[in-house]
Parts: C-alpha cells; sequence; structure tokens
C-alpha cells in the first residue's frame, strides 16, 4: 500500500468528504491512476477557497482509496474523474506544527512538488500526520 498527499483547497476536499470522493487537478483522471485500492490519502490545503490569497496551510483530511474503480461525474458542463474513498474521523492539522517532523518539507522549495496536485509520502511522514490528525481531534 502507498500512501499519498492530495493538495486542493478546504472547501474543495470538505465536498469531497462529504460525497466520499477524491477529485483531482480540476476532475482531470491523470492522477488518479496512480492510486490503488487500499491506498492511504491525506488532503494539503493551502488555501481556504480556489483562489483565495491568504494562506490557510493544513491538512484537511485523510482516508483510504475505497477499490479501483475510476468514474466521470455529470455536473453539467464539469465532468470530473473521481475515486471513491473511506473517510476517517480526523481534525486538521496545521503546517506550521509538523513541518520539522517532516521528510516532505525538509528541502527549501518543498512546496514546489505541490504543484502537481498529487505527490507520494512515505512512510516516516504518514505516520507523523496520521498521528498528528488524530491527536489534535
Amino acid at each position: 500500500m502507498s500512501a499519498w498527499l492530495g493538495v486542493a483547497s478546504a472547501e474543495n476536499v470538505r465536498r469531497a468528504v462529504a460525497l466520499g470522493i477524491v477529485q483531482l487537478n480540476h476532475g482531470k483522471r491523470g492522477n488518479l491512476l496512480r492510486l490503488d485500492a487500499g491506498d492511504t490519502l491525506i488532503f494539503y490545503s493551502p488555501v481556504q477557497r480556489l483562489g483565495d490569497r491568504i494562506p490557510l496551510q493544513h491538512f484537511t483530511a485523510i482516508g483510504e482509496i475505497c477499490d479501483k474503480e475510476i468514474w466521470q461525474a455529470d455536473e453539467g458542463e464539469f465532468k470530473p474523474f473521481r475515486r471513491r474513498v473511506r473517510y476517517s474521523d480526523a481534525s486538521p492539522v496545521e503546517l506550521l506544527s509538523v513541518r520539522a517532523k517532516l521528510h516532505l518539507t525538509a528541502e527549501a522549495n518543498w512546496g514546489y512538488q505541490l504543484r502537481c496536485g498529487l505527490v507520494s509520502l512515505d512512510t516516516h511522514d504518514l505516520n507523523v500526520l496520521r498521528s498528528a490528525m488524530a491527536r489534535s481531534q
């Protein structure tokens, strides 16, 4: 099993959790192909809403990919690709509270990798984030 960090606004993450889905990169299929059933997905939300200029910088949700199925939703003109996720009860965790412990953030320009919308997490970082999100409840 692998662990992944998805990047989306907190508003979009709340909707994904409510629907039990993951949708990445504005509904594109590519990154969803990298996920496998049983993989862990953690969301990082740089902002509250898409287009906001005020940073949020929180890890906002954690869940497990349910199966291998990718489907295309129909929201009128918007037809995003999605996968099912079983989200855990977790509390958002501020980046600053865990940044010094994460391998992900060790390099000065660590945020550049977030632009692709999905980043692989090592076991150490998964455990740090899982623990922090559970403790803050």
